[in-house]
């Protein structure tokens, strides 16, 4: 079963994503049982009968890099988990998304990164709102993969704000000269 990184953890990961090929219709076709994460045109085309198994917890949606969340931002309390592709590693587009569904929208059901991922890229995913990273099945052995959860504690101090995040260390140090300063 493939591994994933999800909320700090190694895991087993029984989600299964599904994509088009380039004769499929994304209004006919058919979505297998099971725990499956469809691309955003499946889950427009046949939310109707979709939307029992996304209530469920068995459904997701994945986004590629040029979707719009306003576009979709009803279905969000309806969604349990959101996948973003990245077609390939320098494609940033998805930082960007991740951080409009947590911080503009409020979504707070599991956000995964999929696609072209790679490990020097998992700090700032969990940075940008995502809580699950999916790097391809094959990609990394299993002792890499826990060498990549163990590089996210690789800095301890944080001088930029983030999605959810504690405070940078610099508007700390800020806080605490500002706080000794009116003692005085």
């Amino acid at each position: 079963m493939p591994q994933i990184i999800r909320d700090g953890r190694i895991q087993d990961d029984a989600w299964k994503v599904l994509r088009l090929g380039e004769n499929d219709d994304a209004v006919t076709l058919k979505v297998p049982a099971g725990r499956v994460i469809v691309p955003l045109a499946v889950w427009r085309a046949q939310r109707p009968h979709l939307k029992d198994r996304a209530e469920a917890g068995a459904l997701g949606v994945w986004l590629a890099g040029d979707a719009e969340p306003s576009e979709f931002a009803g279905d969000l309390a309806i969604l349990q988990l959101i996948a973003i592709d990245f077609p390939v590693f320098t494609d940033g587009r998805g930082y960007s998304i991740a951080t409009l569904l947590r911080s503009r929208y409020g979504y707070t059901g599991e956000l995964r990164a999929i696609g072209e991922v790679l490990r020097d890229q998992f700090f700032f995913m969990i940075r940008c709102g995502f809580s699950a990273i999916q790097p391809h099945e094959g990609r990394y052995s299993p002792a890499q993969i826990e060498a990549a959860l163990a590089s996210l504690s690789d800095f301890p101090a944080l001088y930029q704000g983030a999605v959810g995040d504690r405070a940078p260390s610099t508007k700390k140090r800020r806080e605490t000269t500002m706080g000794c300063h009116q003692r005085i």
